[in-house]
């Protein structure tokens, strides 16, 4: 299903790693989880259209939740394990968007080493997040 822009965060994703290549696609979402700078076209590949609040200093800016809710969003879509620590480390974030979408990577990649983190969010304060983590601690659990 195509979003309100035009296309799928998934086909966006998909585009950007036949353009720049899955490697350094992965590098760039690791990157804006880790809290570091990526190329700003980069960030609207990842939020479409929402990107530009954001970029322009809007919903927290570059340094806020916003750009990692989408890098581990990009993570859903183009895996490999390099990732394992920076989503690990997500599950840590201080806003339940990004600790949910980090349990949604780890049950879709079936990510084992982060069984400690999901079993932590199984007690998050947020529903969501603990939905996910069930759901994440079934994929790896098995």
């Amino acid at each position: 299903m195509a979003s309100i822009w035009g296309v799928t965060p998934k086909a966006s994703i998909e585009a950007e790693c036949q353009r720049r290549g899955r490697t350094a696609v992965i590098h760039d979402c690791i990157a804006l989880l880790d809290s570091k700078r990526v190329d700003p076209d980069f960030v609207r590949v990842l939020g479409g259209p929402p990107a530009e609040v954001v970029l322009e200093g809007g919903e927290g800016g570059i340094d806020g939740h916003w750009p990692r809710v989408w890098a581990a969003r990009g993570l859903l879509h183009v895996w490999d394990d390099s990732a394992t620590a920076a989503i690990i480390t997500a599950t840590l974030h201080e806003r339940w968007r990004v600790r949910e979408m980090s349990a949604k990577v780890i049950a879709a990649h079936n990510v084992r080493p982060a069984i400690d983190a999901v079993v932590r969010l199984m007690d998050d304060e947020n529903a969501r997040v603990r939905a996910a983590a069930r759901r994440a601690f079934a994929a790896v659990a098995d």
